[in-house]
């Protein structure tokens, strides 16, 4: 048998095609690698848009709410009931609310000799109550400025909560609410926050002191309005508690989520 024997010119042929193969590859792989992080920026582009046009959707709902409710004649800011939408939205979005149609806010930018506890119907747009909420001792006296989420702080804690069960305790027919923003009030259930009712948060308090009493740290009510509100409000509806905190608004996982 003849010996087959190659030429320098199959070599280069040979050595041509493997290089041609070894470029296809290469672009190829440079074009996938382009193409997925492309992919991936299109996809947090789109998803950022979304979140915009979702923003724009609730701001817009909270204008439309707060004007046709007039809740500006309340007494109630504009700001406050936005946040407070936002965050009943997401939380309702997440399926951690059972009882959707009410809302409630506590606006602490607001003195305490104001009624400053809004329960509201969100699905009829109706106001149900609008009644006198203290705040925690070391938080302020007419005004409440500092909050704390710690132990024994004696102080209010800003943020989302969502009401649970009822008991009867020392304070009589009460409420337990669990703090859903991690790092704000989520020590609620631990520190023993609570709606309950309080003889020192009245009418008759506010005319012989000239200010309102305070609690522990929880958003004490009307002890005569607790039959009437804590029925309404039991067992999964959104609570929110408002100060226009710069820390808290940046930092709430619940707004900013």
């Amino acid at each position: 048998m003849k010996k087959c024997t190659s030429t320098p010119a199959a070599w280069l042929f040979l050595a041509m095609i493997l290089l041609t193969l070894s470029i296809t590859r290469v672009h190829a792989g440079i074009v996938g690698r382009t193409t997925t992080a492309w992919n991936a920026k299109k996809a947090r582009n789109e998803a950022a848009a979304a979140r915009r046009a979702e923003m724009r959707m609730i701001v817009a709902t909270a204008t439309s709410i707060y004007d046709e409710m007039d809740l500006q004649d309340s007494g109630l800011s504009r700001k406050a009931f936005q946040y407070a939408w936002t965050g009943y939205y997401k939380l309702k979005k997440k399926g951690l609310l059972r009882k959707t149609n009410i809302l409630s806010i506590c606006d602490f930018s607001q003195s305490s000799s104001n009624q400053r506890l809004y329960v509201i119907d969100v699905k009829n747009r109706r106001m149900l109550y609008r009644t006198f909420v203290a705040h925690g001792i070391n938080s302020g006296e007419e005004y409440a400025s500092s909050f704390s989420n710690r132990m024994e702080s004696c102080k209010s804690s800003l943020g989302f909560y969502v009401t649970t069960g009822t008991y009867t305790g020392i304070n009589g027919y009460s409420l337990r609410i669990s703090g859903v923003d991690p790092g704000f009030n989520d020590n609620a259930l631990k520190r023993a926050i609570v709606i309950h009712g309080a003889g020192y948060v009245s009418q008759r308090i506010l005319k012989k002191y000239g200010v309102m009493g305070t609690t522990f740290g929880c958003p004490a009510i009307p002890t005569e309005m607790t039959g009437q509100i804590i029925p309404v409000v039991k067992n999964g509806s959104c609570w929110f508690i408002y100060f226009p905190s710069k820390k808290y608004l940046s930092q709430s996982t619940v707004l900013n989520s």
